[in-house]
């Protein structure tokens, strides 16, 4: 099978970094550009990360001299990829106007910023819970005036480890959710050595995200309603979001209450048997196991669990009633693997499958 060409914008930060690595031998893609801001263009990649690389693992040698391009220069990338991952640190503006550049340009755009995730015609994919949503595409492709461009987005990563449990929950009606989630410092791209204050200390702000993990969710549970996707009127959701001394995964302390409560045994067999398009089309990341449900009292662990299925599968944990909810349970996933770069090339690969992703000849 030949592969699609792929370039990544924004190549040189941390989630660019876990591109490279996601990328580096992948059955369907292969990395032909890397694009990053203006200052870097021309320098080698291994000279653009020096001193900034972040991942555990060396930079693969495919890419070490491949040479960046500048983000703005999209005609000279069109001729080298199929399609790219975005991953920049603009402004929302000038993320939202950049990706249309690309698209308009008729290169297909899958990204992990937030710039487009309410636009009306753009979907916001957790695959294995909304690939319907890949329908607005025809629309979006009209309103753009391009026959293969097009933007999808990957969701924030603080809902991943609740949204997947909910999902398979919504025939029961949930009603209400109250969430706290406890996030790792990868997901501000920083290590420790780059953040010392956080050792030893938890921080009960991060900007935005709060917002996120109560509307976000409900666009994920949404419709296609005449070339539009529309949010769903429920839950009602409400959250806190913490900053911990972890390295990677957000972990999420979830209650629920339901308009039909269903048992503790529907619950656990729902999340066992639960299933979606990645797992049915066998994709190269799907984990064999969307959701896992641990017995143990004092699991999910972050450290233990993040990686469970090369860190794609989500862990769920201390199901029991609640004095106040229905239900309460723990949630966790890793926040740079699928809550990030491999979420993001889950929705390439699904969209790859589903025919909106070609080669360009």
């Amino acid at each position: 099978m030949e592969k699609l060409k792929v370039g990544i914008v924004g190549a040189t930060g941390m989630v660019g970094q876990r591109f490279i690595m996601l990328l580096s031998d992948h059955p369907y893609f292969e990395i032909s550009a890397l694009i990053a801001s203006p200052r870097s263009a021309g320098k080698t990649y291994v000279q653009a990360c020096e001193g900034r690389w972040k991942m555990t693992s060396p930079i693969p040698e495919k890419v070490k001299n491949m040479i960046l391009l500048s983000s703005d220069e999209i005609d000279t990338v069109k001729e080298l990829v199929d399609f790219v991952f975005c991953a920049v640190s603009l402004s929302k503006e000038e993320t939202r106007e950049l990706e249309e550049r690309y698209a308009r340009a008729e290169i297909p755009v899958v990204s992990n910023n937030s710039a487009h995730r309410w636009t009306e015609d753009v979907p916001m994919v957790i695959p294995e819970i909304n690939d319907a949503h890949l329908a607005v595409i025809d629309s979006q492709r009209k309103r753009l005036g391009t026959k293969r461009g097009f933007i999808a987005v990957k969701p924030n990563c603080s809902i991943q480890s609740y949204v997947g449990a909910l999902a398979p929950l919504r025939k029961f009606g949930i009603r209400e959710v109250v969430v706290t989630t406890y996030q790792a410092i990868s997901g501000a791209g920083k290590t420790f050595n780059e953040w010392p204050e956080m050792a030893d200390n938890v921080i009960p702000f991060i900007s935005g995200e709060e917002e996120k993990s109560e509307k976000e969710p409900l666009r994920v549970f949404g419709e296609v309603v005449n070339g539009k996707i529309v949010p769903a009127s429920a839950p009602v959701i409400t959250s806190q979001c913490i900053r911990v001394p972890v390295t990677d995964g957000h972990l999420a302390c979830v209650f629920v209450k339901f308009d039909q409560k269903p048992t503790k045994e529907e619950i656990l067999a729902l999340w066992d048997t639960y299933q979606g398009k990645p797992q049915m089309l066998s994709l190269p990341s799907a984990p064999e196991k969307f959701l896992t449900y641990f017995e143990e009292d004092n699991r999910p662990q972050t450290r233990l669990d993040r990686d469970i299925y090369g860190g794609m599968g989500v862990t769920l944990g201390r199901l029991r009633e609640d004095a106040i909810y229905d239900y309460r349970f723990v949630g966790l996933s890793h926040n740079t693997l699928r809550g990030a770069a491999g979420g993001a090339v889950l929705i390439a690969e699904l969209l790859y499958r589903e025919g909106y992703l070609t080669k360009t000849n």
